[in-house]
């Protein structure tokens, strides 16, 4: 009987066929079980390499842009190095620009943004739109828009870059082209419809969320705290109260001084930049320390709860939560009591 079960089974593989008794509890587990890992990339050492990559590595069409991405760790374990994200949908990075340094245009179907944690002279120019950056701003490059980067001051200049290019890249649905001229765009040049074909989705009509605006939302906020997240400021568009980007939520958070927030968990993973201050996020009972400019990532599901240092505390976010809503899959729980920790992140 055995023998003729291996058969069985051997002409399945075969026929490229499964029997889903054999996978079931791979695929469809009772809950999610995320190759990605939390993990934390010290502001130290991506401050570090950035400027020596900026030594190092010149900007030319061999590499238009100077980026350093963070890989997670579980997804290399899990797929080897055919899978690049901070999570299995999310990217984050560090981009560097040295001083009078241009980073010419592009476009791709992946939606990106950037946040600012310091440095200022250089500017993003997106579809012919000059927007200056300075640290809190966030600047959108929606998907198929067209975007180059200056940097017209004497100091390096060093930004967060979010982007759905792991999802994209897992969907088969990378598109990308330089700019025609091959150089930076003209400021007022406007923008050129997308690729013949193409359908990109709803993007805000706000391409640049200053600092000072952001900052008096999350002031205002203090007055209504939520339990989980303190005062979280989602960046919305302001004609629809929808995502910045059809893919990418993009949020900060002010934890005030002496607030510990109630544990939860959620199936959208997110990819976190701390803006200012110091403080801890527990995940999965694993303390996380983190301080300025540090970059941290949460898998899907992981229960997780933050808590400030030594006064208030500000964290940049994206996630992936507009495609899970999408989609129906989100869910969202609260947990009844703080976490036991078991660990800390060396």
């Amino acid at each position: 009987m055995n023998d003729a079960l291996d058969d069985f089974y051997a002409e399945l593989r075969a026929h490229h066929l499964e029997a889903l008794w054999r996978i079931n509890t791979k695929i469809m587990p009772f809950e999610p079980r995320p190759r990605a890992k939390a993990w934390l990339w010290r502001y130290e050492d991506l401050a570090r390499l950035a400027e020596l990559a900026g030594k190092l590595v010149p900007i030319d069409r061999g590499g238009d842009r100077r980026v350093l991405a963070a890989i997670n760790p579980g997804l290399v374990e899990a797929y080897g190095d055919s899978v690049y994200g901070a999570t299995a949908t999310l990217w984050g990075a560090v981009q560097y620009l040295g001083p009078h340094e241009s980073a010419p245009g592009h476009r791709h179907s992946p939606s990106a943004l950037r946040f600012i944690v310091e440095g200022s002279g250089a500017w993003t120019t997106v579809d012919g739109v000059r927007l200056p950056m300075a640290p809190g701003d966030l600047v959108l490059t929606p998907a198929y828009a067209w975007h180059d980067h200056q940097n017209n001051s004497d100091e390096p200049m060093a930004w967060f870059d979010g982007l759905d290019l792991p999802l994209a890249c897992y969907l088969d649905a990378q598109f990308f082209e330089f700019y025609p001229t091959g150089e930076l765009q003209e400021e007022g040049c406007g923008g050129s419809p997308p690729p013949t074909g193409a359908q990109p989705g709803v993007r805000s009509s706000l391409l640049k969320y200053p600092w000072r605006d952001t900052e008096a939302a999350l002031e205002a906020g203090r007055a209504n705290p939520d339990p989980h997240d303190d005062v979280l400021h989602r960046y919305t568009d302001p004609d629809t109260g929808g995502p910045v980007l059809p893919t990418l939520d993009a949020n900060i958070q002010l934890l005030q001084a002496g607030v510990r927030t109630q544990p939860h968990r959620h199936v959208h993973s997110v990819v976190y930049q701390v803006f200012r201050g110091r403080g801890e996020t527990i995940i999965d009972g694993v303390r996380f320390a983190w301080e300025r400019g540090d970059m941290f990532a949460l898998p899907p599901w992981a229960a997780h709860e933050h808590h400030a240092v030594d006064g208030d505390a500000l964290l940049f976010s994206i996630t992936d939560g507009p495609v899970l809503r999408a989609l129906g899959l989100e869910r969202v729980l609260g947990l009844d009591a703080p976490q036991e920790i078991t660990g800390e992140f060396a």
